[in-house]
């Protein structure tokens, strides 16, 4: 028997499918429902099944304004499809992506746009099927089975030397200390206009206190804290034994390189919790940026960073932006917005 849904986050069928599968915090319905929020979309997931086993891929659907369609697009971070078939089986992978182009097309969905884990890997020869599958890069990523020495040995010499600096200049490191959490959003809003976000991501204190709340125990602040000024700070994830860094920032001024010291008591942290990796993320995009270089900087693990992109209603998307061909789907997508 086969079976395609699309679900709301209080369905127990989302429930039901995390406790087979190998996911993360993204794939989470609190966390969708949250992201989902901020964008005045839709939470969702669209699950498949097939003798026994399962496919799960959760969504934000969004108004094509001016329309009575709709588009579905990851939540912000990676929260690629997950299953509990192998990657190796593309035939299960294969009919169950079928099924949700179908599925979706009967909602007046007309694309998806989605973010691929680059930790658990889904098969990209049965993703293509549907549309198309964008390498953007690299990501980084810190192995927590190592030893503290080890993890020390894979840190560039020059992030070792400001580390070493950051800790004699009296740099200290603080957990989870919540009543910290407005000054440590004024260095965020700071480091925001310092890299010309758009007003999107200036997130306020409430925001992260729902986070906080939703996820349950995930959430952890770490603030850089020295001569009771703070920093800056890094807000991460802790689920399942991943660890993911979700926003680190800085305030103006001289901060006694309290980044990279950041970066290194976190995975130190979570490596003593039993976490077994750290993924400190990629470049803008997934570029190899001065962003991405940084990073790489901390760690030795490399992985690829994929997008998805899908047109599930040709006939509604070639009304809006023409005929969908190989250069739209791995340009913008989708390309209407």
């Amino acid at each position: 028997m086969t079976e395609g849904a699309l679900l709301e986050p209080g369905d127990p069928a989302w429930a039901d499918a995390l406790r087979r599968v190998h996911h993360d915090v993204y794939h989470l319905p609190e966390y969708v429902t949250l992201d989902a929020r901020l964008s005045g979309g839709t939470p969702a997931a669209f699950r498949y099944d097939e003798m026994g086993q399962v496919f799960l891929l959760p969504l934000v659907l969004r108004p094509v304004p001016g329309t009575g369609l709709r588009d579905a697009v990851s939540p912000y971070g990676y929260p690629g499809p997950v299953s509990d078939v192998p990657a190796s089986g593309t035939a299960f992978w294969t009919r169950a992506v079928r099924h949700m182009t179908a599925l979706l097309r009967t909602h007046d969905v007309i694309s998806v746009f989605a973010r691929l884990h680059p930790l658990l890997p889904a098969p990209a020869g049965a993703l293509v099927e549907a549309g198309a599958v964008v390498h953007h890069g690299e990501t980084v990523s810190a192995d927590l089975t190592l030893t503290p020495e080890q993890l020390w040995q894979d840190t560039h010499r020059t992030h070792r030397n400001q580390i070493n600096k950051a800790k004699r200049a009296g740099v200290r490191i603080v957990f989870d200390d919540w009543d910290l959490l407005d000054e440590w959003v004024d260095t965020y809003h700071a480091t925001m206009k310092r890299v010309g976000a758009t007003g999107f991501y200036f997130f306020d204190a409430d925001h992260f206190h729902r986070l906080r709340a939703a996820l349950a125990g995930h959430v952890h602040l770490a603030v850089a804290v020295r001569d009771a000024e703070v920093l800056g700070g890094n807000l991460f994830f802790a689920y399942r034994r991943i660890m993911q860094t979700h926003l680190q920032s800085t305030r103006d001024g001289k901060i006694w390189w309290a980044d990279k010291l950041l970066y290194h008591e976190v995975r130190l942290w979570g490596r003593e919790r039993g976490n077994l990796v750290h993924h400190i993320g990629g470049g803008l995009g997934g570029a190899d940026d001065s962003l991405f270089r940084y990073k790489a900087a901390f760690a030795a693990g490399r992985q690829d960073f994929h997008t998805w992109r899908v047109v599930t209603d040709p006939v509604a998307f070639e009304k809006l932006c023409g005929t969908p061909t190989t250069e739209m789907l791995e340009g913008r997508f989708p390309p209407y917005r």
